[in-house]
């Protein structure tokens, strides 16, 4: 720890620094018993702590210590005095000193409070390292977001609903990527408005994307009526599409109906970046 020790008395300058360097409380980067020669050398040394002798009649030395923040320098402060009022101890804390001394001081009390201020550099650098760790781990965190491959993801539910390869799949995985990437509520937004941030025609690219979720509500449906436990069916029947409607897209393939089921095109791509999402966040938590 680097200890700057400004003082008066010369005396009294070297009990104080016969009681850091035999106690190995750190070392006298700097000595003055003018403040001038202080803020000249303080840039350059950068002292941890500065230990400073100040009297009731000259409370303007505190003064230092705003001079010295303007320099964008932080150190601790230990002050010695005369026994003083209490006001002068309250002045003294609010420029931010650490401590008080009163003379004539003791090898036990300098000791024991220059300890107590290198405990609070340690303890501050602990918390440097820690939020820095944190402020890492975050950025870390946002990075395997950004580059997560949600296309592949994506892929692999179309690939389960049997329509990868169908035309309009790619422009579903396009719009879910976006959805995801950019945190997109879509209750304030339209299928076909997120279809114009990728082509000139919004609306050809939204009716070949229904055309290929209407395969895959008749795969999903096809999927029930051969087994209703089926895992496909049971993951995405009521996820992607609203469940009375798949079964009645299973009444038509039996037969039993004239009326096909619908599909919701804001529920399904919904669905679909949901299921991605808690997906990923699984992982992250393994």
């Amino acid at each position: 720890m680097k200890i700057f020790v400004l003082y008066d008395d010369e005396k009294e300058k070297d009990l104080l620094k016969r009681i850091i360097l035999n106690n190995d409380l750190g070392y006298i980067a700097g000595e003055s018993n003018n403040i001038n020669e202080l803020m000249e050398d303080i840039g350059d040394i950068k002292p941890d702590l500065i230990i400073f002798s100040i009297s009731m009649e000259d409370l303007t030395r505190l003064d230092i210590i705003k001079a010295i923040k303007k320099k964008s320098i932080s150190p601790h402060y230990i002050i010695i005095s005369n026994p003083s009022s209490k006001d002068m101890v309250e002045t003294a804390y609010k420029y931010g000193v650490d401590f008080f001394i009163y003379k004539p001081i003791s090898d036990f009390e300098v000791s024991t409070l220059i300890r107590r201020v290198k405990d609070k550099i340690i303890l501050a650098k602990q918390l440097a390292k820690i939020h820095q760790l944190i402020s890492n781990i975050k950025q870390i965190d946002e990075e395997i977001h950004d580059s997560h491959n949600w296309e592949k993801e994506i892929n692999s539910i179309l690939l389960k609903l049997g329509i990868i390869g169908e035309n309009g799949s790619e422009d579903i995985v396009r719009i879910a990527k976006y959805v995801i990437e950019n945190d997109i509520n879509l209750n304030y937004m339209s299928i076909r408005d997120l279809c114009s941030k990728f082509t000139d025609n919004p609306k050809a690219m939204e009716q070949k994307m229904r055309r290929a979720i209407n395969i895959a509500m008749t795969n999903i449906a096809s999927l029930g009526i051969e087994d209703y436990m089926n895992d496909t069916f049971v993951e995405y029947s009521n996820a992607l599409f609203n469940f009375e409607q798949v079964k009645k897209e299973m009444d038509f393939l039996r037969g039993k109906s004239y009326e096909k089921g619908s599909i919701n095109m804001k529920r399904f791509i919904s669905g679909i970046c949901t299921i991605c999402e808690n997906n990923n966040n699984i992982l992250r938590n393994i």
